[in-house]
């Protein structure tokens, strides 16, 4: 009876061994499955169902969009979306101010040009809501809030602080950028 105990207690110890080892398997599996890059984040974002509410949350979508584009990797296609997201969220004056392939090109060369310079954005942090000026302009209404970026160029870091001036939008009533400027170049 006993050698018929202890090959009963085998089986059982080895398919729990067995059970456990393929559980662990498909859990690290599903985990990879899950990860999703800041790339594909931030193009994922559906606009049309989830646009940002306020100008400052415009901002900070804008600034997830740079910081994604000035330091991490993606492919041509990626490009183009962000490129698409960005001129999404900027106001139609704006947007009709970059024509879609230009600014593509433009963009790109852009990035390079400060990646190649071994530039990245360490983070952002946009005005406070309190902080955000609103107020009315030919009948339309606009605000105007700052966001400082910190960028690192090896062991070394800069702030750079740029205004941007946004506009509600007539037909949807979303916040979009009508413009954007560095109030105090880092050198």
């Amino acid at each position: 009876m006993s050698k018929v105990k202890t090959a009963i207690v085998i089986v059982i110890a080895i398919a729990l061994i067995g059970g456990y080892y393929f559980y662990l398997s498909n859990k690290n599996q599903k985990e990879d499955e899950l990860t999703v890059t800041a790339v594909q984040n931030v193009i994922m974002r559906d606009l049309e169902t989830n646009y940002p509410p306020t100008p400052k949350e415009v901002v900070k979508y804008y600034s997830e969009l740079a910081k994604c584009l000035y330091n991490e990797q993606y492919t041509d296609e990626q490009l183009t979306q962000m490129a698409d997201k960005l001129l999404d969220i900027y106001d139609d004056e704006l947007a009709q101010n970059n024509p879609r392939e230009q600014y593509i090109k433009d963009l790109e060369k852009e990035v390079e040009g400060f990646k190649s310079e071994g530039n990245s954005i360490v983070s952002y942090t946009p005005s406070s809501s309190t902080d955000v000026e609103k107020y009315m302009h030919e009948g339309r209404e606009c605000a105007a809030m700052y966001c400082i970026y910190t960028i690192k160029n090896g062991t070394h870091t800069t702030s750079s602080q740029q205004e941007f001036i946004l506009r509600k939008d007539t037909q949807s009533g979303h916040w979009k950028i009508l413009g954007f400027s560095v109030t105090n170049p880092s050198k």
